[in-house]
């Protein structure tokens, strides 16, 4: 039987977490909506599409784990009772983003198509990847700037307005991706390149309705959003340090899945477009956990701030027990439903025989992949920045990647997904333990 305070911050969690999740599936339901139109049009695109992403991908997420300080530190400042000072994190936030969105955009254009050529691809993947690459990297400025809004309206307990806005983001991305991916309009662009400009115009229009529904918020002025803060050099640098964590372990483990996309690339086109297709159904998938993940982080942000150990440890205990519940469910609905998934992207017998037994076998992962990302945010939240980092290296770099690279090159796309079993296994147990470690060790004033 669940005590009052555990189904209260159940409660809460659930409340907060189901628009959190729904705004996470929105955003790889845009990327899910670019692979299934350019896959029905043609499953080279396909693999085009798939390369482009995966060097933009480490740098997105990379940026997005940076950002975590926005929503973490407004969490504190709620739960310290310091209202007025929210506002100078979010500016930090904004200001952050566009510097780092600006240097994301030059170094995917500049370094990009470059390292496409390095990774010795089958023929003509490389050159076809490279221009989606340039598209993409020109939308990272609006997108970084819609994230830090996003997390600083989920801290502030309003993560509706930004679940509706995703989805509107993504009306738009599929009537343009119907539109530009078969050339309809006649104006040259076709396939992944097309695709990727869908996704320019979506991204961008998210950053300018989140800004503007911030500003008009009947409270901005009683949270300082419209006040010149004063210099904190110690809060921004310890947005900055929550930020530096989340975006390290990011790094780490969005580079180990391009990496693996990439020995899929050395292997052939229909492993390539195969891994692509089992990637973003697990994507798809992990932004339940994903969201659940922030908003237990906000939850024991809150408690951390409010100086309460014990609810520190309660909020993260509850986040990992509700993650690992949903995903179990997910696994199993995926599970004899992974041929249909599949086929929706595309109807290539070949491409099928390799996709859907390896979707099948990616459903065993789900649940530990869920419950290493909300234990990852819960301990972040709690002032342990640096050791899930470490358990995401030890995890993804030195598991993972070199697994993965020795088994597809014996068994082919199946070998990727032992990996990231094997992988996810680990990096789940290591956090939980240091998050219950570290939860204990407050409450006893350790």
């Amino acid at each position: 039987m669940l005590s009052p305070s555990t189904r209260s911050a159940t409660r809460e969690l659930l409340t907060l977490a189901w628009p959190v999740v729904l705004a996470r599936i929105g955003i790889m339901t845009m990327g899910l909506t670019d692979a299934i139109v350019v896959g029905n049009y043609a499953s080279r695109e396909l693999a085009f599409h798939s390369l482009a992403w995966a060097p933009h991908s480490i740098i997105v997420v990379t940026a997005v784990g940076l950002l975590f300080g926005v929503q973490v530190m407004t969490a504190r400042m709620l739960g310290e009772g310091r209202r007025l000072e929210v506002g100078a994190v979010l500016r930090r936030g904004i200001v952050y983003a566009l510097q780092l969105g600006i240097a994301a955009c030059i170094a995917l254009i500049f370094v990009g198509p470059w390292l496409l050529r390095q990774m010795h691809l089958d023929t003509g993947l490389a050159e076809g990847a490279g221009p989606a690459l340039i598209v993409l990297a020109l939308s990272m400025p609006a997108y970084l700037v819609s994230v830090g809004a996003q997390f600083f309206l989920e801290a502030l307990g309003k993560p509706k307005p930004g679940m509706v806005a995703m989805w509107v983001a993504n009306a738009v991305n599929l009537a343009l991706n119907l539109l530009l991916v078969p050339d309809i309009l006649g104006i040259g662009l076709h396939g992944a390149t097309a695709s990727c400009w869908a996704t320019f115009a979506a991204r961008a229009a998210l950053a300018i309705f989140l800004v503007i529904y911030i500003l008009r918020l009947p409270e901005a002025r009683a949270l300082g959003v419209f006040t010149r803060p004063r210099p904190n050099p110690e809060a921004a640098r310890e947005q900055r340090k929550i930020g530096y964590g989340g975006g390290s372990s990011y790094f780490i483990e969005v580079a180990a899945f391009a990496a693996m996309t990439f020995i899929a690339g050395q292997i052939g086109a229909n492993e390539t477009a195969a891994w692509a297709v089992v990637l973003n159904i697990s994507a798809v998938v992990f932004m339940v956990p994903m969201g659940l993940s922030s908003a237990t982080a906000v939850l024991v942000g809150r408690a951390y701030g409010a100086g309460d150990s014990a609810a520190v440890l309660r909020a993260g205990l509850v986040g990992i027990g509700v993650v690992t519940g949903l995903t179990l469910i997910v696994a199993l609905l995926v599970w004899p439903s992974a041929h249909l998934l599949v086929g929706a992207y595309n109807r290539d017998p070949a491409l099928l025989a390799i996709a859907a037994p390896a979707v099948v076998l990616a459903t065993l992962f789900f649940v530990a992949d869920g419950i290493q990302v909300v234990a990852a945010q819960a301990n972040r939240a709690a002032g342990d920045v640096w050791w899930p980092t470490i358990m995401h290296f030890t995890a993804y770099g030195g598991i993972m990647m070199p697994l993965g690279w020795f088994l597809a090159h014996r068994i082919g796309v199946d070998g990727l997904v032992w990996a990231v079993i094997i992988a996810s296994l680990a990096s789940s147990t290591l956090l939980t333990g240091r998050f219950v470690r570290i939860a204990r060790r407050a409450r006893h004033g350790g």
